[in-house]
């Protein structure tokens, strides 16, 4: 558990569309086996350290004829930002992806010392 100071708690938030891939026959669509998608999103301002980031699925379109698999996860955190990952595999379809995500953490405060 990371226990913040209340007063400089910030939460962040977002919903972003990964992906369409059905409009234009992308592989998350027309592909198989292993396949990835990736986007970088920065923080409205940069947290004291690497926040706590939840995704979460806000849209999913999904070929009804086939598994669905899929693994959504916030790689490489940072101070300012984190990449958003959506992987699949085998035979599963995607069309869209949208993924909302919130970030909590520590801002720092005009009152903190910075000693260098």
């Amino acid at each position: 558990m990371k226990r913040l100071r209340s007063h400089t708690t910030g939460v962040d938030s977002g919903d972003v569309t990964l992906f369409s891939d059905y409009e234009d026959g992308g592989a998350m669509w027309t592909g198989r086996g292993q396949r990835e998608r990736r986007r970088h999103i920065r923080f409205s301002e940069p947290y004291l350290e690497p926040p706590t980031v939840q995704l979460s699925p806000s849209l999913w379109d999904l070929d009804a004829a086939t598994i669905m698999r899929a693994d959504i996860t916030a790689e490489s955190v940072t101070k300012s930002g984190f990449d958003m990952v959506f992987r699949t595999w085998g035979d599963t379809r995607v069309a869209r992806m949208r993924i909302s995500w919130i970030a909590i953490g520590q801002l720092s405060d005009e009152s903190d010392w910075d000693i260098a």
